[in-house]
């Protein structure tokens, strides 16, 4: 079982959960980050430092999430590391209660 992050994410983009990670998992879009499946350990760090409830364990993805598994791992192929927090976008204050953000994702 891998992590994954939701819809919560987009445009929000809070690191929080990078500083965390101790494999380096996490892959950063332009507006996005993902959890490479082939590198996550599992180890739950992540989940409870989302300031936008974001990330779920791969059999707790809620149902109208669940295509983001396939997602995760799609773009993490072609996305670069990130391993130390950045600061968030300006505006992600006002994108953190948004849904239907899917989009507006970046590739």
């Amino acid at each position: 079982m891998t992590y994954v992050v939701t819809e919560s994410c987009i445009k929000c983009k809070y690191t929080d959960c990078v500083d965390v990670c101790p494999v380096d998992c996490f892959r950063e879009g332009p507006n996005f980050l993902t959890i490479d499946p082939e590198e996550c350990i599992d180890c739950t760090l992540c989940v409870a430092e989302c300031p936008v409830e974001a990330i779920f364990a791969e059999d707790d993805v809620p149902e109208n999430q669940l295509h983001f598994i396939a997602l995760n791992a799609e773009l993490s192929k072609n996305w670069k590391p990130i391993i130390e927090r950045k600061d968030a976008p300006s505006d992600a204050d006002q994108w953190a209660e948004v849904t239907d953000k899917l989009h507006l994702l970046e590739r």
